[in-house]
């Protein structure tokens, strides 16, 4: 099965719960097996500052799913948990982005690969590489 790469973070509500939460429902899915986590770190907002700190982590999957419908289930996970997407960049109950598919790189309407952002963001890197280096590396190398 191919191996993707996630970036998880909430600031609202009880973040860690939520990030277990999510883990959790990822794994559920049928088409998705968690291999990986890492630890949960504690990051300022990026984008819009004003706002509380988030808890940000990183997650290997195994999945059957083709990019663009992971970042749909993806999607789901996140609005069955309640997010509303009220601004850009502002703050959420649970934000589940993928951040990379194998070594697919892509730029469509719907998705890029790897993420447009993950090599600015420290919150994304950090985590990804505890679990992951070789990715977060590959990642940066395409910026």
């Amino acid at each position: 099965m191919p191996t993707a790469w996630l970036s998880l973070g909430a600031n609202i509500g009880d973040p860690a719960v939520q990030l277990a939460e999510a883990i959790r429902r990822l794994d559920a899915h049928p088409a998705i097996a968690v291999t990986a986590q890492s630890s949960v770190i504690r990051t300022k907002a990026w984008g819009k500052i004003d706002q509380p700190d988030f808890a940000n982590m990183a997650a290997t999957i195994e999945t059957d799913l083709p990019p663009v419908d992971l970042l749909h289930a993806c999607l789901d996970i996140e609005r069955d948990m309640g997010r509303i997407r009220h601004e850009v960049w502002g703050p959420r109950l649970i934000d589940i982005d993928l951040i990379a598919y194998e070594r697919v790189e892509m730029d469509t309407t719907k998705l890029i690969l790897p993420h447009r952002f993950a090599h600015e963001r420290d919150f994304v890197l950090e985590p990804l590489r505890e679990i992951s280096p070789e990715t977060a590396d590959w990642i940066v190398s395409r910026s």
